[in-house]
């Protein structure tokens, strides 16, 4: 009954709905349970990102690669095979989503592509998957004294804050902080979140736009709110921010991202984020206890852009392998903002 319900669900073709449990066959979640993001170009599957210190990483795939089979069928069946039936004509989303679907692969195998680099035909096994540290965070310092914290897909734990503070605290003589959300694929809280937006602004500030689609589908009456974030803790960081983006940056890293942009207390950099739509809401299926989790709130950036359609003001490709471009601008983002 699992598959009947994850089937159904993959008829919206959309990521960010989904279900609470799983078993060894279900589909991994994207962005969260895969290593790679491709895209149609002319008909081929190109490999636009690859998850920084990921297993497909180390297995040598790179921006760039065409992916022309997914465990031994071409990679045009593959997705094929996941489309949604009920579709009335083609849709260009629905078969990026396929694609993105397929390369994620189940629970139970790993993850084998053949694919042609520049003309160089191989095949590529990995289980996706990243290691962290135990902590919600890393500090560090980087070029210039520039301050350096990454989060590691932490923004649903509420040990973050308390994380956040203490790097702070540390980098509090640096002349600007490079925040790297390019590892929050899971989402998570908007309390986490504003516990981080919090210590960057120094006045009550709008930072997200709501629309409750559901009231108006049903009264006819729209339902539009904008959130607020207030400051927070002993000092406000006040010195020049950015903020570094990809496709692993997901849900609420998004709503981070955007927020911060909408109040003008960073300055994003990077590519596009996993572009997942709206606030999601959770049902309890009453007879088999599955949670199913799916979006019920609009979201957009502050001036109205929907989140999941922003881009970086500062964009940035991934750049070669064993080089982090967007990292390097970021840094150079901070230290041109002086003090």
């Amino acid at each position: 009954f699992l598959g009947v319900i994850e089937r159904a669900l993959a008829e919206l073709y959309d990521p960010h709905a989904h279900l609470g449990a799983n078993t060894r066959t279900s589909p991994r979640l994207v962005p969260s349970g895969t290593d790679v993001w491709a895209e149609w170009q002319d008909g081929r599957a190109v490999v636009t990102a690859v998850r920084r210190g990921s297993n497909a990483e180390r297995a040598g795939l790179r921006p760039g690669a065409v992916i022309v089979g997914v465990a031994g069928r071409p990679v045009r069946d593959a997705a094929r095979a996941l489309l949604p039936e009920a579709l009335m004509r083609r849709d260009p989303a629905a078969w990026g989503w396929a694609l993105r679907a397929a390369l994620a692969g189940t629970h139970d195998e790993p993850v084998r592509l053949a694919v042609d680099d520049g003309g160089h035909r191989g095949e590529v096994a990995f289980t996706p998957g990243v290691d962290r540290p135990d902590a919600p965070l890393s500090v560090d310092t980087l070029r210039g004294g520039v301050g350096y914290v990454r989060v590691h897909d932490a923004l649903g734990d509420p040990a973050l804050i308390a994380a956040f503070d203490s790097a702070l605290v540390a980098l509090r003589d640096a002349p600007g902080l490079v925040l790297d959300l390019r590892d929050t694929p899971s989402g998570g809280t908007t309390t986490v979140a504003r516990g981080v937006l919090g210590r960057l602004v120094a006045t009550e500030s709008p930072y997200q736009r709501h629309e409750l689609v559901a009231e108006e589908r049903a009264t006819g009456v729209r339902r539009v709110w904008v959130e607020h974030v207030a400051p927070r803790g002993p000092f406000t960081y006040r010195r020049p921010v950015a903020v570094l983006v990809g496709r692993w940056t997901g849900s609420m890293g998004e709503g981070l991202a955007v927020g911060l942009d909408g109040t003008g207390r960073a300055t994003v950099v990077g590519g596009p984020m996993a572009g997942l739509r709206g606030a999601i809401s959770e049902r309890t299926l009453p007879n088999t206890g599955l949670v199913v989790r799916i979006p019920t709130e609009r979201l957009t950036h502050v001036d109205g852009r929907p989140r999941e359609a922003f881009v970086p003001p500062v964009f940035v490709p991934p750049g070669p392998p064993g080089s982090d471009v967007p990292l390097e601008r970021a840094v150079d983002v901070v230290l041109s903002a002086g003090p």
